[in-house]
């Protein structure tokens, strides 16, 4: 029980983050497209490059084992494209809806609650044999069956590989940075650097803490939605994915009533439908994936996972095309 309640610790710490540093992947791909705006990208990429150095040096000491998620190419383009639609038809990410609902948002709860649903209905109901078979009919596993990896694929040790795309990585930035100085003020929150450092070091802390419970593998959403659902209608327990939702919300509450930010905001009928069916396309496709945008982007890239690369390329994709014809198209049409 004690390492299952360290999914509440990691998930308040988690959420308020989230909240004081307003940190959404949805924000982060949509403004890329539509304002030329990169800094809440920067914040995604910052956390990437500290849980690569932090996972690899974890990895490396037997703290843990990496874990990545399987190559389903198939389902990984197909929901993850989906969920990437979802993302913007909802207003925001797996984690963006969770932390905000904290903050009252009503249109982050009803997304939620579609997010609920149909990751329900797709894990364990009427919707998990396409996904079973989607997935069975396009896994390609490793030489050795494991899940395919980059590391795997250049037949390379994973932490030293892991090491090698950070050094590169951060050259690379250093390069591009200098070259163009120009930045848009817009920076919310704490601030990206400090917000994808904060972000980056809970999903360290949260690999190990996470294996001790039972459940090899970092943070996560949609997963801790399921259990829930599953505990109310079912009889089940929470276990440690569900309690760090639990934590996400209390959290992001926590943060929203300091900063005076916290109250119920109802939108408009029609703008809560549309979050309900954001929602529930973003249940579906994440479940059918195998990762949200956290699973994956945050948890999974690090590791390596072709699988997640995959996805994750699939979920911006998707947020593209939605952002494209929902913001750009009626903009041109005027």
């Amino acid at each position: 029980m004690e390492a299952v309640a360290t999914g509440l610790f990691v998930g308040v710490l988690f959420g308020f983050v989230l909240q004081r540093g307003r940190f959404c992947m949805n924000s982060a791909f949509r403004d890329a497209i539509l304002l030329k705006d990169n800094i809440l990208l920067k914040t995604v990429f910052v956390a990437l490059l500290i849980e690569l150095v932090g996972f690899s040096i974890m990895d490396m000491t037997g703290a843990i084992a990496i874990n990545p998620k399987p190559f389903w190419w198939g389902a990984n383009l197909l929901g993850s494209f989906v969920f990437g639609i979802g993302m913007v038809l909802a207003g925001g990410c797996a984690s963006g809806i969770t932390y905000r609902t904290g903050e009252g948002m009503v249109g982050a709860m009803t997304a939620v609650l579609g997010l609920a649903t149909a990751g329900f209905f797709t894990a364990a109901g009427f919707l998990k044999p396409f996904k079973a078979n989607l997935q069975a009919a396009t896994t390609v596993p490793g030489a050795d069956g494991s899940a395919l990896t980059l590391h795997g694929i250049l037949g390379m040790d994973y932490t030293t590989l892991a090491l090698i795309i950070f050094v590169i990585a951060v050259i690379a930035w250093y390069i591009i940075a200098k070259q163009n100085k120009k930045e848009c003020e817009a920076d919310p929150g704490w601030g990206w650097l400090n917000t994808g450092i904060l972000v980056g070091i809970i999903g360290i802390l949260a690999f190990p803490l996470s294996a001790a419970a039972g459940r090899n593998y970092p943070l996560g959403i949609t997963a801790g939605w399921i259990n829930i659902v599953q505990t109310i209608f079912t009889g089940g327990t929470i276990n440690w994915i569900g309690m760090l939702i639990i934590g996400i919300v209390i959290g992001g509450l926590i943060a929203a009533v300091i900063s005076k930010e916290f109250k119920f905001r109802v939108p408009k009928p029609m703008v809560l439908v549309q979050t309900f069916v954001g929602g529930l396309l973003m249940g579906f496709g994440a479940v059918t994936s195998g990762g949200c945008n956290i699973g994956h982007l945050l948890s999974g890239i690090p590791q390596l996972s072709l699988g997640s690369i995959l996805a994750g390329i699939s979920i911006v994709l998707g947020a593209w095309a939605a952002s494209y014809v929902m913001f750009v198209l009626p903009q041109k049409n005027d």
